[in-house]
């Protein structure tokens, strides 16, 4: 008897994590529901059948109702939610407008919460699902100028810590996925705000940051860590999602918090050549 294909829903599949994690899942024998905010005609996934595309804005509550019901319809079932849309917001805090600050949180906490919450009667009905996030090292840790966006994923892991012990008399899992940097377009997309007062202080760290990037591991490791946090079948909430996270995560257990953030400070604000 033919063995049938589970499904992993992925947001933000268009690039970085999300496209990788897709593909990555297509070749392990997954079908994968790819969904984005705007699906472009040409196709991106073209060499991988298994991978199907929907619109969905986690802004938007209908355009995920619709996504949800479009990949039931078409395959069947969803077996695992991959919360991974998102970006990052960077800057001094006090450059940062109010309208900016809301639309972070719009995408980064409350679209993921949308999402959860659309997802969350098919699973108890069901009685069974895994729901992942991409959270990041940074709702673990604290970077310079990123404060908005540290603030999002921190809310994003104390959410889904709470929302585990809920679902959990249903099968439902939880599981957080946190990189640390990763090259991909996500630095292509960072909205970083500029200001006179934190300009010699923002480019010192913006460069430092860029270059961890420039240096850092691709996407493809980060969707390995989404794989095996799908099917190892364990009770785990928190997995590092690349080796620097691994490593920066013991050395913050290791240190007192001040050692730990001098170090990250020596870090980011060392000067850059030009």
């Amino acid at each position: 008897m033919q063995t049938r294909k589970k499904v992993i829903m992925i947001t933000g599949a268009s690039t970085g994590i999300g496209k990788a994690t897709a593909i990555y899942f297509a070749e392990k024998g997954w079908q994968v529901a790819a969904t984005m905010r705007t699906v472009k005609p040409e196709n991106t996934f073209s060499h991988h059948p298994a991978i199907k595309k929907f619109q969905l804005d986690v802004t938007d509550n209908e355009s995920i109702q619709k996504a949800i019901g479009d990949i039931i319809n078409d395959l069947g079932i969803i077996d695992v939610l991959f919360n991974n849309a998102g970006y990052a917001l960077a800057g001094a805090f006090e450059a940062t407008k109010e309208e900016q600050v809301r639309k972070q949180f719009e995408t980064n906490l409350f679209g993921v919460m949308n999402v959860t919450r659309s997802i969350l009667p098919y699973f108890r009905k069901e009685r069974s699902g895994i729901i992942l996030n991409t959270t990041s090292s940074g709702g673990i840790i604290t970077f310079p100028l990123y404060s908005i966006y540290n603030s999002t994923k921190w809310a994003l892991e104390g959410f889904m810590e709470a929302l585990q012990f809920e679902v959990k008399q249903f099968n439902i899992t939880i599981k957080n996925i946190e990189p640390a940097a990763v090259k991909s377009d996500f630095t292509h997309n960072i909205d970083f705000i500029t200001d006179s007062n934190y300009e010699q202080y923002s480019q010192v760290v913006q460069k430092n940051t860029l270059i961890g990037y420039r240096n850092a591991p691709g996407p493809e490791v980060v969707a390995k860590i989404v794989y095996k946090a799908a099917t190892d079948n364990k009770k785990k909430l928190r997995y590092a999602g690349t080796p620097q996270a691994k490593f920066i995560f013991f050395l913050r257990k290791l240190l007192p918090l001040s050692s730990f953030n001098k170090m990250m400070a020596r870090m980011m604000e060392k000067p850059v050549s030009a």
